[in-house]
């Protein structure tokens, strides 16, 4: 078993950062991390700690907390148990680092930095203060393939290049819209022609506890691709999940991509969104009343008629959180413009 510290001293809004440079055969070449290292023999993690930190700065530590533990796995390797710390008081004079070179960088540009991208998700667990937490992280090569935080999965999105392709960076989803960084989305639109000719799509209500647009009226079935999966899957495993519509493949006819973006704040929190869309039409019959909805996800669903849904986005209706070029896109595929 594999058992380490990792640390980061703090001082006027800044960390003690060290960037790994001195090492040619280093897991973390050119990465900048904390302070820290191996246990040795009959060491507590606050023995290793106080140890680590006296070696690799020359600080003595004299107020440091116990932030987390952190399973780290790379590869098919034996998994590394790290206890993370913070530490805001110290004393001594600093020395060089034979690890690297030692920096203190502001909090706010640490997110600039060559870091792993399950530091990333630590580093805002810090910033949030949060209480003591697990967080497991599993790596392939230089790629975020898990993250579980106390138990629970997060959700790893691919980040894609500017000509809409997965990248080969991975991040967790809060991560994502955050930074803004341009990611993968399928949305499904559930469709009833009409007596008249015309058309009624399903809108779903989004759920009150949505950390986003809650309680707006948003598309029938929508989501976030899965690093690695593809668009048509995920649409399919949404459908199922938020409403209760078991699809085949061939029942979801793609018309197109949709680019969407938006900026905004939700409590307080800024977020940023970037996502290149695969829209499908579900016409098959659907019973509204007979629905099974998600309640984390959908409040509930209502019919609205396709020109209706069009103003209300071209309107920006406070309560449709809905892009108007999409709605065109729809309107021009059933009713056989552009074709």
């Amino acid at each position: 078993m594999k058992l380490t510290t990792l640390c980061y001293l703090e001082q006027d809004e800044k960390y003690l950062m060290l960037h790994r440079i001195s090492k040619k055969q280093d897991v973390n070449k050119d990465k900048w991390i904390g302070i820290g290292g191996k246990f040795e023999f009959g060491e507590s993690p606050e023995d290793c700690l106080l140890r680590e930190a006296l070696e690799e700065t020359g600080y003595r530590l004299t107020s440091y907390r116990l932030r987390g533990v952190v399973t780290f796995l790379f590869n098919e390797e034996e998994a590394e148990y790290m206890f993370l710390y913070t530490a805001d008081g110290f004393e001594g004079e600093p020395i060089p680092c034979n690890e690297g070179t030692l920096e203190w960088v502001s909090k706010e540009e640490i997110d600039g930095l060559n870091l792993w991208e399950g530091d990333r998700i630590f580093f805002e667990l810090l910033k949030e203060n949060a209480p003591f937490f697990s967080l497991k992280l599993h790596y392939l090569g230089n790629r975020l393939s898990e993250a579980v935080l106390d138990g629970t999965p997060m959700e790893l999105l691919d980040v894609l290049d500017e000509d809409g392709e997965p990248s080969g960076l991975v991040r967790e989803r809060t991560m994502v819209h955050m930074r803004g960084d341009y990611h993968r989305t399928s949305h499904v639109w559930v469709v009833r022609k009409r007596m008249d000719g015309g058309y009624d799509l399903l809108l779903q209500k989004r759920s009150a506890t949505k950390d986003s647009f809650a309680g707006c009226y948003d598309i029938s079935s929508a989501g976030h691709i899965p690093a690695g999966a593809d668009y048509r899957e995920s649409a399919i495993r949404e459908l199922n999940e938020e409403l209760g519509i078991s699809a085949a493949p061939e029942d979801l006819r793609y018309i197109g991509f949709h680019d969407g973006r938006y900026e905004g704040t939700f409590d307080g929190q800024l977020f940023k969104n970037h996502e290149r869309s695969a829209v499908f039409l579900y016409e098959q019959p659907v019973d509204e009343t007979a629905l099974t909805l998600q309640e984390s996800e959908v409040e509930s669903v209502r019919w609205m008629e396709l020109h209706e849904i069009e103003r209300a986005a071209r309107e920006k209706r406070p309560n449709f959180c809905l892009f108007q070029d999409e709605i065109e896109l729809l309107i021009s595929h059933l009713e056989g413009r552009g074709k």
